[in-house]
């Protein structure tokens, strides 16, 4: 596996986006690394913008820097048909999610190529885990019902 779809997403993502959010190398010269310090207010209006102001207030004091894990990917093995391939795999697909736009994850799903189905959670962010649990949990129960 590569770092293709960071690649991708980096590229297609308009830097105003990432509002005041560090990207920092760090290791060494012959093992660089880089790691993202989100800005609170990326959280607030992107990743949690339909979240309580609770959630954004929680997410927002537990920011931590974290690695992109971009050399990482870049250094992985390909997945094979024989392991990654014979699972099924179903995407949800968050309609209101400003991390991710719904176009990015058509594109996601559209090169996966082993995505068996996509769904859709309508009103839901990046978070929907804490802005539409019962939905996310609803689909994610029928999901399971559905591969098991």
């Amino acid at each position: 596996m590569s770092s293709y779809v960071l690649d991708q997403y980096f590229e297609r993502t308009p830097t105003k986006n990432w509002f005041d959010t560090q990207f920092v190398s760090y290791g060494s010269p012959e093992d660089p690394m880089t790691s993202i310090f989100l800005d609170p207010k990326l959280l607030a209006h992107r990743f949690y913008q339909l979240c309580s102001h609770e959630d954004v207030a929680l997410a927002s004091s537990l920011i931590r820097p974290s690695s992109l894990f971009i050399e990482d990917l870049s250094k992985a093995k390909y997945f094979t048909d024989e392991g990654y391939g014979s699972v099924k795999k179903v995407y949800i697909i968050c309609t209101e999610d400003k991390v991710l736009p719904k176009e990015f994850q058509q594109w996601l799903i559209d090169n996966i190529g082993t995505v068996t189905e996509a769904k859709e959670i309508k009103g839901a962010d990046h978070m929907a885990m804490l802005c539409m649990p019962k939905q996310l949990c609803d689909t994610l129960l029928e999901i399971a019902y559905k591969y098991n």
